[in-house]
């Protein structure tokens, strides 16, 4: 179905879908309960997650009339959906004027194509619980929560609709508020800014009077390094001595603590050498009163609370040490949320350098957990914790709030996430160029080779076909096509979509020459068809003239056939291009290459002198300089400096036919062995005829995107 956020509604108050807003595809959350998110994330298709969200049938209050600057706004941004500015203007209008439905019109509209703007999400949701849609703001915070999971300003406004909507009274009710808690926690209880998730998951088990949960709370933030680390470890130590250990503490640690205790009093009375019989049947400090009252003394409850705040204060100071190494990095983070207004470079390098580090870290947590690490090292375990893949991506996904639009982040990411998951990388793919990159083409087709080498090749063809609809006239992302489809056998199609390009493109004679070159070298060199790849670039010659890489494909398509059956071919070539419209220098690389040919394939020598004469005269007309370049100055001392004296013997005038024309002057270095030096000579000047094969030259022909 058509994405939630790409609906409007016409005339009857049905919903339709306008053209400019695809369905854009966020990360999927798995859902527990009743719309939580947990750890585990996909690509989802944005038209799933509105499938949940039907906005009320337009009646009533909600038919109000459609503000009046409401259809220019709206046609402004259909018509230019990336001006940002043109967005909020228009949401800025619904807010004033207050009409339902054109603000949800214009909210689903923009969070489509904006889905990291976590603010708009809360607004939207307070437009629904103000108009008494509870269950709506909730679908919308749901929603929300699915394009952008780590945002704690959002995770915090759900759970706060929630405590408003909700009758507390209910069991059913606390037990959801939990579970959404510990969905928010795992989903974004990692960030550097998560504390005040955390406080307020504290400050809610404090209201449920359970102290062991708010001691688990406390105890769960002490293992991830945040911003306020320190006032949480004050809050528990504050927490731990408030009240009994026993209603703090869970069971099991409970009766570790107890054992614990009366092993250190134990060792106590040894070291003092007391009598065995007396530490049998005399009660320990701190042990239960013979009553059976099952209190301790006050002394005992003191030592206790010693051990479990050294535990955590063990904790306390590994997560201070992650801390410490994240400070610098973070602090040079300043922007964290997203915004279309450029970062600097300096902010940019800020993300790259975090991100470089952060994956070192994991990669020397994982060497840890291989054994690579001391065996036994106190804290090896929550360094694990702390510097893992988890983290990773947690920090790639925040770095992807703040740099959405920068390609090279989500190159960097999926470079990173490939080898530890091909599904996700898919997922990365997906919500990178369908929402954040809809027009970065590079990357849309590096999806497609990804695509390819996995074997999906219908969704690299599916790929590539909807760039080409979204840029047209990319001469690449054709030609991406064309060699998908002829790396799959499928040269039929690969002939046709070269076909078409060169159709399509004769009233551009630069696409038009690049892609008639392209279809002559397929016809020639995988359909072994000559002829018709001389047709096509005769054809595209008669639209551009003045194009000398169609002159020089053509006659390279004439020395590589049948001399024997087309000699005349390249001298043919040669005249028509030194007769065409083309550069001065272009018209001498023709001459020379005719000159070339006729020294080593021509048949009579009245043809050879003939057309040296007219290179002779071309180099004339050209002026002195140019002839003077062309022939050498022998005079020059520094052209004479370069001689490899050990290379060759220079060929005297005198060893010349008398009906041989003089050759031009030796090429420094050069082999003088044939052809009276023109082989040489040539060779050394232009490095054969597969230096002006302009085949591989693709990126002078692609227009600027």
């Amino acid at each position: 179905m058509a994405a939630e956020g790409a609906e409007e509604f016409s005339s009857s108050g049905a919903f339709t879908n306008p053209s400019g807003f695809e369905a854009p595809t966020v990360t999927d959350f798995s859902q527990s309960n009743l719309g939580g998110v947990s750890e585990d994330s996909s690509g989802a298709n944005m038209a799933d997650i509105s499938a949940a969200y039907t906005a009320p049938s337009a009646s009533g209050e909600d038919a109000g009339e459609t503000p009046v600057d409401f259809n220019r706004l709206w046609k402004m941004v259909t018509d230019n959906p990336q001006d940002f500015n043109s967005w909020t203007d228009l949401l800025q209008c619904c807010e004033q004027e207050g009409n339902l439905t054109s603000s949800r019109q214009a909210l689903n509209a923009f969070l489509a194509r904006y889905p990291l703007c976590y603010g708009y999400w809360k607004k939207f949701a307070d437009l629904e619980r103000r108009a008494g849609y509870n269950d709506k703001a909730e679908e919308v915070c749901v929603q929300g929560l699915k394009a952008i999971p780590l945002s704690v300003d959002l995770w915090i406004h759900y759970i706060n609709l929630l405590l408003g909507t909700l009758n507390m009274n209910q069991p059913e009710s606390i037990q959801r508020i939990r579970s959404i808690f510990e969905d928010a926690v795992v989903a974004v209880g990692c960030d550097w800014h998560s504390d005040r998730l955390w406080d307020l998951f504290a400050e809610w088990e404090k209201e449920q009077g359970d102290l062991k949960a708010i001691t688990a709370v406390y105890d769960r933030v002490m293992q991830v390094p945040t911003q306020l680390y320190n006032t949480h470890y004050e809050k528990l130590k504050t927490h731990l001595k408030s009240h009994a250990l026993q209603d703090l503490l869970n069971p099991e640690e409970y009766k570790k603590l107890q054992a614990e205790y009366m092993a250190i009093e134990t060792q106590a009375k040894k070291e003092e050498s007391e009598p065995a019989s007396a530490e049998k049947n005399e009660s320990l400090p701190g042990e239960e009163d013979s009553s059976g009252s099952g209190k301790y003394s006050e002394e005992a409850v003191d030592k206790m609370q010693e051990l479990v705040l050294a535990s955590r204060e063990i904790q306390y100071q590994q997560n201070e040490a992650e801390v410490r190494k994240r400070w610098s990095y973070e602090d040079a983070i300043k922007r964290p949320y997203f915004h279309v207004k450029l970062l600097d470079r300096a902010q940019l390098n800020a993300w790259h350098s975090y991100l470089d580090w952060e994956i070192a870290e994991a990669e020397a947590a994982l060497r840890v957990t291989e054994g690579t690490s001391v065996e036994g090292q106190e804290g090896s375990e929550f360094k694990g914790t702390i510097a893992s893949h988890k983290r990773v991506m947690i920090l790639f996904e925040r770095c992807l709030i703040a740099c959405a639009l920068y390609e090279e982040f989500w190159d960097k990411y999926v470079r990173y996430l490939e080898p530890h998951s091909l599904e996700e990388t898919r997922g990365l793919y997906q919500r990178a160029c369908e929402i954040h990159l809809p027009y970065k083409h590079s990357f849309h087709m590096q999806w497609a080779m990804f695509e390819e080498r996995q074997g999906n090749i219908l969704e690299a063809q599916r790929i590539l076909e909807a760039l080409e609809k979204t840029m047209p006239g990319l001469a690449m992302v054709r030609m991406r096509r064309v060699g998908l489809e002829r790396r799959m056998g499928h040269l039929d199609t690969a002939e046709s979509l070269l076909k078409e390009s060169v159709e399509e493109n004769k009233d551009k004679p630069y696409l038009h020459a690049f892609f008639s070159i392209k279809l002559a070298r397929f016809l020639f060199k995988l359909r072994k068809n000559p002829s018709h790849a001389r047709s096509v670039l005769q054809e595209a010659i008669e639209i551009s003239l003045d194009n000398s890489k169609l002159y020089m494909n053509l006659l390279e398509l004439e020395l590589s056939g049948d001399l024997q059956l087309n000699g005349g071919g390249v001298q043919q070539c040669v005249s028509k291009a030194l007769s065409a419209p083309i550069s001065s220098e272009s018209k001498i690389l023709f001459s020379r290459i005719g000159l070339q040919f006729a020294e080593d394939f021509g048949t009579s020598v009245q043809s050879l002198l003939s057309i040296y004469k007219e290179h002779q005269k071309l180099l004339s007309d050209l002026g002195g300089r140019k002839r003077g370049a062309e022939n050498g100055d022998n005079d020059d001392p520094e052209k004479m400096s370069k001689v490899d004296d050990g290379s060759g013997t220079t060929a005297s005038l005198h060893d010349v036919p008398p009906t041989m024309p003089p050759p031009p002057p030796p090429v420094a270095g050069a082999d003088m062995s044939a052809y009276g030096n023109y082989s040489s000579w040539y060779q050394q000047q232009y490095g054969g005829y597969g230096a002006y094969n302009s085949w591989n030259q693709y990126n002078q022909y692609y227009p600027s995107s």
